[in-house]
């Protein structure tokens, strides 16, 4: 498979503090965005 996700902290402004999520082969599309407890969750849930 070929599917890859690439994430950012997002440092300052109303947002910081969260983690962004995007699809690496499509950079200009949407980004969702978690906290980092919520990503760690979710990376726990995947193995």
């Amino acid at each position: 498979m070929n599917n890859c996700v690439e994430t950012t902290p997002l440092g300052s402004g109303p947002l910081a503090g969260l983690l962004a999520v995007r699809d690496s082969k499509d950079t200009a599309g949407p980004a969702v965005l978690f906290s980092p407890a919520a990503w760690e969750d979710f990376v726990d849930a995947l193995r």
